[in-house]
């Protein structure tokens, strides 16, 4: 459920929203990229349908959640009432939950090991339901972070396609908080590239122009849209 502090003020959030629109067309035009290559996800864990309704009234349509509970809870209402949302996880899945998020969820940007691999395979065959999927890569082998270390990215994406006839389509990263990104970004974007996947789940609020410079097509933005958690 959402935490008690989740209301943002609806104005800020649309200023928020419009100031990160600015960057991104900022960002993609110094990286000689266009704007449309870019997708924004506006991060919204943890808020209530009272800050997310405005940023959706303002044009938004693209919306990350951690918590498959949180976003089932929030989400259908808002659904409803605006037929072309989109809904992206953006946390760790458990394999006990692969059922409800491939039903509820656009794409996962978490598929990171076996038992999950199995899982969403099992529900995406039995619910003919096919999310976007993101194999999330833990580029600084942090032991706290969920992901693949960089090393076994490649075998772990042959075993996707082959063992678990899932189709990938891009790699997901988060950066150590101590790091500068740009190293852990250019890692990712090659091990996609040698992979033949277009897609790149990279940059947040505090680096999402950084990764827009290399190749990222989908920023993942919370705090600099709707404010602090």
């Amino acid at each position: 459920m959402t935490d008690s502090n989740a209301s943002a003020n609806g104005p800020d959030c649309v200023e928020g929203f419009r100031e990160v629109e600015r960057e991104i067309a900022r960002a993609c035009a110094d990286a000689g990229r266009d704007r449309g290559s870019v997708e924004l996800i506006a991060v919204s864990k943890t808020f209530d349908a009272d800050a997310i309704s405005p940023v959706i009234a303002a044009g938004q349509r693209v919306f990350g959640e951690n918590r498959v509970q949180e976003a089932k809870a929030k989400w259908p209402p808002l659904k409803e009432a605006t037929l072309d949302i989109k809904l992206h996880l953006i946390g760790p899945l458990q394999s006990n939950k692969a059922r409800e998020a491939v039903m509820l969820f656009d794409a996962i940007h978490s598929v990171d090991r076996a038992s999950l691999c199995e899982a969403l395979s099992k529900e995406i065959k039995s619910r003919d339901r096919h999310p976007l999927l993101f194999a999330q890569i833990n580029t600084g082998e942090e032991p706290q972070k969920a992901g693949v270390a960089p090393q076994d990215a490649d075998a772990f994406l042959a075993a996707c396609r082959e063992r678990y006839g899932l189709t990938i389509s891009g790699l997901m990263c988060i950066p150590p908080a101590e790091e500068a990104p740009a190293p852990h970004f250019a890692l990712t974007a090659k091990i996609a590239e040698r992979n033949g996947l277009k897609l790149l789940s990279m940059g947040m609020s505090a680096d999402f122009a950084v990764a827009i410079q290399f190749g990222a097509t989908h920023i993942r933005v919370g705090s600099a849209i709707f404010g602090k958690r």
